[in-house]
């Protein structure tokens, strides 16, 4: 008896000495700046309740265990979640190798007509948009990577499926009217092997696409040469943009205004 009341004197003690140096503030300090230095740089990229990736649920169990006490153990366990998510996103970095469709849409002269009118019409100009541009990028195998107030950015398997829903968005958006006021959705897009970084895509290839949408008049769909070279250009009525010129784009780089034929008699292609 005397040695198992010794043994769990023992135990006690060990508890006792445990639970004072999680709380000890010269480890709880040092946790802190090894959590800062550790790669994610102190940050958990989600913890919050929507999430559903097995690395944020345990984040957020870890969490809410004690959490109204201070912890050194739980300031591990997050930096551990942390250090394993910063590690999953650094290995998706450079490996999609898969070409892509990237697709930019905006309104044109948005700005100025938001500046005439109050938030309320603005935010429900842009739920409209939103929503037709996100059906119709659906319906074509799109995925939506993000958002960019009046407009956003997709990408698609290939290029024909792209063309396909900016004009389908095109027509849609100028379909909308909010107190006398018709939209114009302007849309451009370009393929490549952008990085793919979490959900979202980086690089030379997006940038590229972004300008060229910036160039697309009202209800214009612009498509970079190396898209076009892509689909069956007798499917669409292609005009070459002459002139092209805009800043972080190659040289040479040619750049095409397309309209679907939809079932129209296969004209001859424009010359360029």
């Amino acid at each position: 008896m005397s040695d198992q009341a010794g043994n769990a004197r023992s135990l006690a003690k060990l508890r006792d000495t445990l639970r004072r140096t999680d709380r000890h503030q010269g480890v709880l300090k040092a946790v802190h700046t090894l959590r800062r230095i550790a790669p994610g740089g102190g940050e958990l990229s989600q913890v919050g309740p929507t999430s559903d990736r097995a690395s944020d649920r345990i984040a957020r169990l870890i969490s809410e265990v004690g959490a109204d006490q201070p912890s050194a153990t739980r300031e591990l366990g997050l930096t551990a979640i942390q250090v394993w998510q910063a590690m999953a996103t650094s290995r998706g970095i450079g490996r999609n190798n898969a070409e892509v469709t990237i697709l930019f849409t905006d309104l044109v002269g948005f700005s100025e007509w938001a500046l005439r009118v109050g938030d309320d019409h603005v935010l429900r100009l842009l739920r409209q948009v939103e929503g037709v541009s996100e059906t119709a990028i659906g319906r074509h195998s799109g995925s939506v990577v993000k958002s960019l107030g009046d407009g956003l950015m997709a990408v698609f398997a290939d290029a024909a499926s792209a063309i396909e829903a900016a004009h389908e968005a095109c027509t849609a958006v100028s379909a909308i009217t909010l107190d006398g006021y018709r939209p114009q959705l302007r849309t451009g897009l370009h393929c490549g092997h952008p990085r793919k970084v979490g959900r979202d895509y980086v690089g030379v290839d997006v940038n590229v696409a972004a300008r060229i949408a910036a160039a697309a008049g009202g209800g214009e769909v612009l498509v970079s040469g190396p898209a076009l070279a892509t689909v069956d250009t007798d499917r669409y009525t292609v005009r070459r943009r002459r002139g092209f010129r805009a800043k972080g784009t190659p040289a040479d780089l040619e750049v095409y205004s397309v309209v679907p034929r939809y079932g129209q008699d296969h004209a001859l292609r424009q010359p360029r």
